[in-house]
This record gives structure tokens, sequence and C-alpha cells, in this order.
């Protein structure tokens, strides 16, 4: 009945976002306890799993198999790690435009999803699972690369106390030379870190001193919501 594929089509939509909130709930504990290139690769291999459960639920007809898909597919894609990565081991000068380029191709790979969508293209009745599969091969591409790139140099110092590791990260990264001014850095950060305290949820919701920011935040956050982005 229309009814109720109507009702599966919003659950279909809806679930990627109920996966997201669990991924994003978690990432804090998960990056400090085993660090952002670790939880990169498990979010490859689960958005590569994802998509080939979707890729195959044609096959199998099983309208059920999209919905996991899509499920761990939010909470893959939630987790906020890319933008993080890419700005800790990217040089000081360059750091602004390293966190910039996760926004530019998170856009690129939507334009170019919605493209590929077209009836014309993938969206057929034959091609859609292709389509549906797709977004394993960037997991997959990452999967391969990121095993050469070293732990976040951030991380190794002020998490795991390694300072010999993140010389050697941040000298793989950016070469030879005199990279001591990049170390201070984060000694600092860590310094920083130990005299602040960390509020949970419902304390920064209580603190006064950040009740304007999280009014602004919780007014932007809507307003993105409401705009129409996630149904497209």
């Amino acid at each position: 009945q229309q009814d109720n594929l109507l009702f599966l089509w919003s659950i279909t939509v809806s679930i990627f976002g109920i996966g997201g909130l669990l991924g994003s709930s978690g990432s804090r504990y998960l990056t400090v306890k085993y660090g952002k290139k670790k939880c990169l690769l498990c979010n490859n291999l689960l958005m590569i799993v994802a998509a080939s459960i979707m890729g195959f639920s044609k096959i199998a007809q099983s309208f059920e198999m999209i919905l996991i898909g899509r499920f761990m597919c939010g909470i893959s894609l939630c987790v906020p790690l890319h933008h993080q990565y890419v700005g800790e081991i990217s040089p000081k000068k360059l750091r602004g435009f390293a966190n910039s380029t996760s926004s530019f191709f998170w856009s690129l790979g939507k334009a170019i999803g919605q493209i590929s969508g077209q009836r014309e293209l993938l969206g057929s009745q034959s091609l859609w699972p292709i389509l549906m599969a797709a977004c394993g091969f960037p997991a997959l591409v990452q999967l391969v690369a990121l095993p050469f790139f070293p732990e976040s140099p951030p991380y190794l110092l002020i998490h795991k106390e390694d300072q010999e590791g993140c010389k050697k990260a941040i000298r793989q990264l950016w070469g030879e030379g005199h990279h001591q001014a990049e170390i201070d850095d984060i000694m600092k950060e860590k310094a920083t870190m130990k005299n602040t305290k960390i509020l949970s949820v419902l304390e920064l919701v209580k603190e006064p001193a950040f009740r304007w920011q999280l009014y602004m935040i919780v007014i932007l956050t809507t307003t993105i919501q409401l705009c129409g982005i996630n149904a497209v």
C-alpha cells in the first residue's frame, strides 16, 4: 500500500541520522582510546561492509538490508574524524586550508551522488544497487592509502605522551627540518587541556557562560535541518 511504502521510505531516510547520532556520541571516547588513524580505518571497514550490504539487497530481495546499510553508513560518516585528522597532520600554515577541504569534498560528493542518481545514469531500475554500493569506493581507497600515514602528532604527544613518536610522525609528514615550534605548540595545548575541565552535555547546558553560544549553535543547526538538505 502507498502508506506503507511512504513509511518505509521515511524510515530508510531517517535511520541514517539515528546511526549518525550514535556515531557522533561515541567519537570522543574512541578517538582518545584508539587514536584517529585507527578509528578512520575502522570507519572505512564499516563503510565497505555497509556498501556491500546495500549493493546486494536487490539480489537478496531484502529492503531490510538497505536499512541496515544506511544505519551503518550513518555511524561511519557522522564520526567527525576526517577534518580533525587532516587538520592535525597538516603544517600550521596550511591547517586552515586543509580543514576547509572536508566541507568542500563533502559538498562535492553530494553533488556527484545527485547527478549519478538520475534515471539516465545509475538511477535506473537495474543499476540502482551500484549507486547504493558506490559509497564503498572512497572508503576502499582510503583504507588502502591510510596505513602509509602516521598517527596524528598531537594524539601521540598529548594522549600517549610519546614525544619520539610525535617527532617521527612530524618528520614523516613534513620532511626533515626544524619543527620544534610545532612541538612547543602541542605542549602548550597539552598544558591547557590539563587545566581545562571537560564538560558533559548536561553540564554544558547548565553553564551560564556558554548559554548564548549554545543558543546560536542550536538555531544554526535547526535552520540547516529545516532548509531541506537532509531530503536531498
